[in-house]
C-alpha cells in the first residue's frame, strides 16, 4: 500500500527533523520503504511517499519521532496507474 505522509513542523521549524535525519537516518521499521518527499517553500508541510504492508509500521515508525516538533497526517493513496485501470472499464458506460 502506497501512504502519502503530511507532516506539519512546529513553527515552521524544520531544523531540528533534518538534524536527526542526518545524525540517525530515516527510521524505518523494516518493510517500511520511503520512496519520496517534497516540501514547502515555507517550511510548514513535508509531503512524504512511503510504501508497506499496512499502517502498523506507520506506527512504529511515527512513535520514533515523538517530542520532536511534527504532527503526522497519514493518507491512504492509489497511484494514478493504477486508478486508471479501475476506471478505464467504465469511461465508455457513462
Amino acid at each position: 500500500m502506497l501512504f502519502m505522509i503530511i507532516e506539519r513542523f512546529r513553527d515552521n521549524d524544520m531544523i531540528p527533523v533534518y538534524k536527526r535525519v542526518r545524525d540517525e537516518g530515516r527510521m524505518l521499521p523494516e518493510g517500511l520503504e520511503y520512496i519520496d518527499s517534497w516540501v514547502e517553500p515555507n517550511f510548514n508541510r513535508c509531503f512524504q511517499l512511503m510504501k508497506c504492508d499496512g499502517a502498523r509500521l506507520l506506527q512504529q515508525w511515527v512513535l520514533k519521532w515523538r517530542g520532536f516538533g511534527i504532527d503526522f497526517e497519514i493518507v491512504p493513496v492509489v497511484s494514478s496507474t493504477d486508478t486508471r485501470e479501475v476506471v478505464t472499464p467504465l469511461l465508455d458506460k457513462v
